[in-house]
């Protein structure tokens, strides 16, 4: 069954603040194997204008997709997430992720639509620090596979 449209729009309330770390912050970077010294040297990054270490682009996901969790898990939308998978993602930054931030994301479903008789919505996270400042936005793609005919 398609997912109600009139959820387009919908903005859940911000996400806890989650602190960056430096350890996260080199632990992520490990694990998609990526050695810039700046994810895990202070003086490296200072060196490139930082005030301390920053994060890989893709790190923030950690913190969007959970964020998006109040989409997904909203019993009114329906969707259902044992069928869910992760059909794309997309960053835009307007500075990057530092150690020591406090970020908080604002999720919004941005759109919803069926193919094939999939459910594709599409969630946006806000995220900014403590201050206010924006920081980076992040698009997520969720498609809901069809159910298997019987």
């Amino acid at each position: 069954m398609a997912l109600d449209q009139s959820f387009v729009g919908r903005t859940y309330p911000p996400t806890p603040p989650y602190e960056v770390g430096r350890e996260k912050i080199r632990e992520f970077a490990e694990a998609v194997g990526d050695p810039n010294p700046v994810y895990v040297d202070p003086e490296a990054a200072k060196a490139f204008g930082h005030s301390d270490v920053i994060a890989p682009p893709t790190f923030v996901f950690s913190i969007t997709f959970k964020a998006a969790g109040q989409v997904i898990h909203d019993p009114q939308l329906g969707l259902d997430y044992s069928r869910v998978v992760h059909g794309d993602q997309k960053f835009v930054y307007v500075r990057p992720v530092r150690a020591g931030d406090r970020l908080t994301v604002t999720s919004t479903i941005e759109g919803i639509k069926s193919l094939a008789g999939n459910d594709i919505v599409d969630v946006r996270g806000e995220v900014h620090d403590e201050s206010g400042e924006h920081v980076v936005t992040a698009w997520t793609k969720l498609v809901a596979r069809a159910a298997e005919e019987a």
